[in-house]
C-alpha cells in the first residue's frame, strides 16, 4: 500500500469539485468551492437560470429538517444572491431551488470536525461488546461450502458458497473468492457489504462481486446482510421482503438484545474470523467496502475489529442515531424518531450506533459524505466518523444526495470522487 498517495489524492478531489450544482434550468454557487466552512466565516450562495424570467422558489434548511428561510426570487439573466449568512455552531445548511418542475439543491457544513453524537456511549458499552465477543468466539466455527462454477475467465480463481454458523438468529450467508495458487501470507483482505432492502440486486452478494476482487490479489468475501441464501429464486426474496424482514430497521428497537442491527454486526465479526484463518492472508490489511447501510456496517466494522485496518464507507448510514437530541436529523433508519418508547430506546439503541462503535478505532476510514443527503445526513457521518483516531480521507460532495449524482453532475462525481477512490482501493491493495 501506497500511504503517501492517500493525502494528494484528497487534496486533488477538493481542489476539483464543481463550484456549481446545474439543473437543465437553474444553476446555485457557493462561496467555498469544498462547502466547508468554519465558524462565522460567510456563505453565500447565488443563483441563475436559463436566462429568462420566471419565479425562483427558494428554501434553506439547516441540518436537513429546520427550514431556516422560504421566499420567491424572480429570476433573469443576471446572477442573484439567494442565500447569505454565518453560523456559530457546527451545523449543515442544504439551499434548494425549484422553478416550475425543476428542483436543484447544494449543501454546505461549519465545522464538521466539531460535530459530535448526540447521545452518550453507555457505561457497559465495552463489557457489552467484550461478553458477546467472547461468546461468538467460543462458538465452534461450523462451515458449509458448495463450489460455484465460474466462466473461462475465471479459471485461476475459486468461488464457493459459503456457510458460517453464528450467534443470532440468521448465519453467515456470501460469497467467497481466492487465487488458487496465492502463497502463504500474500493476500489482503477485501470483505463487500451491503445497502438496505432484501430483494433487490444491490442488497445481495453475487460471485462476480467476490471474483472481481479475487482477481486484484485479494481473499474476498461478499457478505449478504441479512444471512439470506444465496441464488435463491425471486420468490424468495420477495417473500422474505414481505414477510420476515419487512421494516426489518424497526425490529427490535427497545431491547438491546433484540435489536435487528445486533445479528448483522456479528455475523461481520464472524466473517472477519473466517477470513483471517485463512494461510494465505498477509496478516495487515483488511479492507471493508460498503455503500449506506453497507457503509456503516464498514464503520461498523472498523470499530468493532481492530484487525479492520481500512474501510471504504460511501454515504454511510447507521451513524448518529440520537442526533435529534441536538436538533439534527438522524442518520437511517432514523430509529429514534419511531413509535417506540423513547425510554427503552436509549438504553437499547446506543450499543449499535456506529458514532459510539467507532470511538477510538485507528483503521483508515475512507468516506464520501453527500451534504444534500437527506438519508445519511452529513452532520450524521460526521459525528461518528469524528469519535475515530485513525486517518481519515473526507470527500464531502456538495451536489450529492443519497444516491449516486446524475445528469450534468455525473462526469463531474466521477471523475473527482468515483475514479479517486478507485485509486485508493488499488493502491491499498497492492
Amino acid at each position: 500500500m501506497r500511504k503517501n498517495l492517500l493525502l494528494p489524492i484528497f487534496a486533488l478531489s477538493l481542489a476539483c469539485l464543481s463550484l456549481a450544482l446545474q439543473s437543465q434550468d437553474i444553476i446555485l454557487n457557493q462561496s467555498n468551492r469544498t462547502g466547508i466552512y468554519t465558524k462565522g466565516q460567510k456563505i453565500t450562495v447565488t443563483a441563475s437560470t436559463d436566462n429568462y424570467v420566471d419565479t425562483l422558489h427558494i428554501k434553506v434548511f439547516k441540518n436537513n429538517n429546520q427550514l431556516l428561510i422560504q421566499k420567491d426570487i424572480i429570476s433573469g439573466k443576471d446572477s442573484l444572491l439567494v442565500y447569505e449568512g454565518s453560523f456559530t455552531d457546527p451545523c449543515s445548511i442544504i439551499v434548494e431551488a425549484r422553478m416550475k418542475s425543476v428542483n436543484t439543491s447544494l449543501g454546505m457544513v461549519v465545522d464538521p470536525e466539531k460535530l459530535k453524537p448526540g447521545n452518550r456511549c453507555p457505561r457497559d458499552f465495552e463489557s457489552y461488546w467484550t461478553k458477546l465477543k467472547k461468546s461468538l468466539n467460543a462458538m465452534p466455527m461450523v462451515i458449509k461450502k458448495a463450489a460455484v462454477l465460474g466462466t473461462d475467465s475465471d479459471k485461476g480463481y475459486t468461488c464457493d458458497d459459503i456457510e458460517i454458523n453464528c450467534l443470532g438468529p440468521k448465519p453467515v450467508h456470501g460469497y467467497f473468492a481466492r487465487p488458487e495458487k496465492a502463497a502463504t501470507g500474500s493476500l489482503p483482505v477485501v470483505l463487500l457489504v451491503h445497502a438496505a432492502g432484501v430483494k433487490g440486486s444491490w442488497c445481495r452478494s453475487e460471485p462476480g462481486n467476490a471474483l472481481k476482487y479475487a482477481k486484484k490479489g485479494t481473499l474476498c468475501f461478499d457478505l449478504n446482510a441479512h444471512g439470506m441464501l444465496n441464488d435463491q429464486p425471486e420468490d424468495y426474496y420477495g417473500d422474505l421482503e414481505n414477510g420476515e424482514l419487512k421494516g426489518y430497521w424497526l425490529q427490535g428497537l427497545t431491547n438491546r438484545d433484540e435489536v435487528y442491527f445486533r445479528g448483522m454486526y456479528l455475523r461481520l465479526l464472524r466473517t472477519i474470523d473466517f477470513l483471517t484463518k485463512q494461510p494465505e492472508w498477509d496478516g495487515k490489511r483488511i479492507l471493508v467496502i460498503g455503500e449506506s447501510q453497507g457503509g456503516g456496517q464498514a464503520l461498523i466494522a472498523a470499530g468493532l475489529d481492530p484487525r479492520v485496518s481500512a474501510v471504504v464507507a460511501i454515504v454511510p448510514a447507521m451513524c448518529d442515531w440520537f442526533g435529534s437530541q441536538s436538533k439534527r436529523m438522524s442518520g437511517w433508519p432514523q430509529p429514534f424518531e419511531s413509535n417506540a418508547s423513547k425510554n427503552e430506546m436509549l438504553k437499547a439503541l446506543p450499543y449499535f450506533d456506529a458514532a459510539n462503535i467507532l470511538k477510538g478505532s485507528k483503521a483508515i476510514i475512507y468516506t464520501e459524505i453527500g451534504l444534500i443527503d437527506m438519508t445519511c445526513p452529513a452532520t450524521s457521518v460526521y459525528a461518528a466518523v469524528n469519535q475515530a483516531n485513525g486517518q481519515k480521507i473526507i470527500y464531502p460532495v456538495p451536489y450529492r444526495p443519497h444516491h449516486q449524482p446524475g445528469g450534468v453532475l455525473a462526469k463531474t462525481w466521477e471523475e473527482t470522487v468515483y475514479k479517486p477512490r478507485e485509486l485508493f482501493i488499488s493502491n491499498y491493495l497492492k
